[in-house]
């Protein structure tokens, strides 16, 4: 198996991301088997956006496959303002052997590849976060055996995380529910990608506006309501999103024995401290699991 980017979770399919993630778990079993699997091995890790997880998971996880690791945060300003993303890939591409970028938006990420002449990895952009779903239906994989016909609410705002869990999800034959509130849906064009690839996997894709659909899943999911940008007022999101908060009551209603949570949560907002902190809660074993997901993806870059 080997891969020439890892942008969108839709660009891969069930075969390369079973791979992915059996590779992941014998990564995190294993790791000595991989110490050197990036060595002599440079990555350039590009974040117009704030992160600790990706960020943290990133760094410790090439230095553990013997590879050298560096950031550069917000300091330059937005991809595309001060030079070209084609020049900026470019050069970075002079000097690194990969490039790992977290962006506002997804195009960016897309001219990146055109132009690099390096792999590039989706550490999240507008539409997608594909490391954050590998890590989830790894996590999956580890609790349930299988991700292949379980069922998956997620709940709370349509957003990247979402959409990702819906594509991937669909690919690798898992029954995704998405319930946001109305005028929070996913995007309509990856619903419709998504529904064509469940139809394909055979697993069931259901989007709705009605909580009372959350009812016989084995796992819910949220993320926070308001993303990292938005200056929608707080108020009005509460409002709007607070009959959608995991909580106790929904959990029992839906049936659902696993909750897992992307991070940073805004606890008593989309999730309680009673389920966020419980033994259901598998948020930092999907913290853990984004760098041994991760590492697969380099390792299999470098095929």
């Amino acid at each position: 198996m080997s891969l020439q980017h890892f942008l969108a979770d839709q660009l891969q399919d069930k075969q390369q991301l079973e791979a992915l993630i059996a590779q992941a778990i014998d990564i995190k079993s294993n790791p000595g088997n991989y110490s050197q699997a990036l060595a002599g091995k440079s990555i350039v890790m590009l974040f117009e956006k704030p992160s600790l997880r990706t960020h943290i998971s990133f760094d410790i996880g090439i230095e553990k496959l013997g590879g050298h690791s560096l950031y550069i945060g917000q300091q330059n300003g937005q991809l595309g303002e001060r030079e070209r993303v084609k020049d900026v890939a470019k050069n970075l591409a002079c000097w690194s052997d990969a490039i790992v970028a977290r962006v506002f938006k997804q195009q960016v990420l897309d001219e990146m590849a055109e132009h690099a002449g390096v792999p590039v990895i989706n550490a999240l952009s507008d539409l997608y976060h594909p490391c954050q779903a590998l890590a989830d239906y790894m996590a999956l994989t580890e609790t349930f055996g299988s991700v292949e016909n379980l069922n998956v609410a997620y709940i709370g705002d349509g957003n990247n995380v979402s959409n990702s869990l819906m594509l991937m999800g669909s690919i690798l034959g898992a029954n995704v529910t998405v319930i946001t509130p109305q005028g929070y849906e996913p995007d309509s064009y990856l619903v419709a990608i998504a529904a064509e690839l469940a139809e394909q996997s055979g697993a069931k894709l259901t989007v709705s506006t009605n909580i009372e659909d959350a009812k016989n899943q084995q796992v819910i999911y949220t993320d926070t309501w308001i993303s990292m940008g938005d200056n929608t007022k707080v108020d009005a999101i509460l409002e709007k999103f607070m009959p959608y908060q995991i909580n106790a009551q929904l959990m029992a209603k839906a049936g659902a024995t696993a909750v897992m949570h992307c991070q940073p949560a805004h606890l008593e907002q989309e999730i309680t401290t009673e389920v966020f902190d419980s033994e259901q809660s598998l948020a930092f074993l999907q913290a853990e699991n984004r760098m041994w997901a991760q590492n697969s993806v380099l390792v299999s870059l470098f095929k």
